[in-house]
């Protein structure tokens, strides 16, 4: 302030009550914009902190939609496959009837013994099941029910018609069964 101005604050009180006022609406002024700020500040924080949760769980369902893909992308082709390997295992069968053809009977088994090993190694696994076994619907398939040879058949399973097989953790096919008549 010049000196004219202090002068005519301390004569004129009237003056000095203004110029009090004016700069105490001058501070509130002045907290109120920084009082927006700060808001405006946490508005954007938390659009920020949303927006970025809401990437990262886009980042981790896409990974693991991706991980998903690659473990099933060979599913048709191994559905695709499946009966390919259950004729080798009827041709290996009716081989082992014909005692002539003992070379063929390797050549087939080593070239079957070669084609599981691929796929078991691309993630196919197959389904074990000996006869005996419990029927359970939600893991087998029963093609038909025969009169149990035993008691101790009935309601088990006599014969596996055709193998069940995993992919990974998912079953492509169910083994097909014939089970003991209860």
């Amino acid at each position: 302030m010049s000196k004219k101005e202090k002068a005519q604050t301390i004569e004129d009180p009237v003056n000095q009550e203004e110029t009090v006022e004016t700069q105490t609406e001058t501070q509130e002024e002045a907290l109120s914009v920084e009082e927006q700020l700060q808001e405006d500040l946490a508005k954007e924080k938390d659009k920020f902190m949303r927006l970025f949760a809401e990437f990262e769980n886009y980042k981790k369902r896409t990974t693991k939609e991706r991980i998903d893909l690659f473990k099933t992308a060979s599913e048709e082709v191994m559905v695709a496959m499946l009966p390919v390997l259950d004729d080798f295992e009827r041709a290996l069968m009716h081989i082992e009837e014909d005692k002539e053809a003992e070379e063929l009977r390797k050549g087939v088994l080593l070239i079957y013994q070669k084609l599981i090993t691929t796929l078991e190694q691309k993630g196919l696994k197959k389904i074990e099941i000996t006869q005996g076994d419990p029927f359970n619907a939600d893991d087998h398939e029963a093609i038909t029910q025969i009169p149990a040879p035993s008691e101790d058949l009935k309601g088990k399973i006599i014969d596996v018609v055709e193998h069940g097989y995993k992919l990974g953790d998912k079953v492509i096919r169910f083994p097909k069964v014939v089970i003991g008549q209860a």
